[in-house]
């Protein structure tokens, strides 16, 4: 089973660049296009989050044109810039997204890893969070299938990357979302999007990772207080290779056009 994840698209209306530099459309559109040339292709994708950059209608009409060429099955969830109301409307034909007003949260069942989604925005905040409504759904779910493999998905990180201005906006209390997922025992990976650069950590035993955004990247800077700034790095996706005997196995890919293959001999 091979999982495409794409996070951090940021799409706005046509013609508009994220913070006046970035073309989040064309990165998108380049994005979906190698997603649809791999081979071998992916069972399905899934993003991440922050999909749209402002959370209104015409930036999910523009997002939903876009990823239109990918011939997948597709699975979204919101991040801190998206809307739920809005994103349950762009999308009226993907039945999984839940329909009463609530959280975004939903189960997948139709492949040999179980995919959870969870729903981490609070609304008008870069932060994310876990409240007791939505752990105890987590809970549920989980013991519904104890001894399967699940992978979790989500927007906000739930570990410290040293990235201080990403860190400051991650996932709140992240201590009572560990203890579920360590009781669990058959979570293969968390994954994550939110601070658009390729990231793994040890977690509740077992690994949470972020993937690099379609778009741009947050600057690497360790420094303490480093500033919140951005780059033009290679835009990227993430591909998590499952097998029942080896586990999830996670490779970088990035979107562009690059020099080779070339032979080793």
């Amino acid at each position: 089973m091979l999982i495409a994840q794409i996070t951090d698209l940021h799409i706005l209306p046509e013609g508009e660049l994220a913070f006046g530099h970035v073309d989040t459309a064309s990165c998108l559109a380049r994005a979906v296009a190698r997603l649809r040339a791999l081979d071998p292709r992916p069972d399905l994708v899934v993003a991440t989050g922050d999909l749209v950059h402002a959370g209104d209608a015409a930036e999910y009409a523009h997002l939903r044109r876009l990823l239109a060429p990918l011939d997948l099955p597709l699975f979204l969830l919101p991040g801190n810039h998206d809307s739920r109301s809005a994103l349950v409307a762009a999308f009226p034909d993907h039945a999984y997204l839940p329909r009463d007003g609530g959280f975004l949260q939903y189960c997948i069942e139709d492949w040999p890893l179980r995919l959870i989604a969870l729903d981490t925005i609070i609304p008008g905040e870069p932060g994310g969070r876990l409240c007791e409504q939505r752990l105890a759904w987590l809970s549920a779910r989980l013991a519904e299938q104890p001894e399967r493999p699940t992978l979790i998905m989500m927007h906000h990180p739930p570990f410290a990357t040293g990235i201080g201005h990403m860190d400051g906006m991650a996932l709140e209390a992240p201590e009572r979302f560990a203890a579920i997922v360590a009781s669990h025992g058959k979570v293969a990976r968390v994954i994550c999007g939110h601070d658009h650069r390729s990231i793994h950590s040890a977690f509740a035993g077992t690994t949470a990772s972020v993937a690099p955004s379609t778009a741009h990247q947050v600057m690497l800077d360790l420094t303490p207080d480093g500033e919140a700034r951005f780059n033009l790095e290679p835009p990227g996706f993430h591909l998590h290779l499952w097998r029942a005997e080896t586990g999830l196995v996670t490779h970088t890919a990035f979107t562009g056009d690059f020099p080779g293959p070339y032979p080793f001999d």
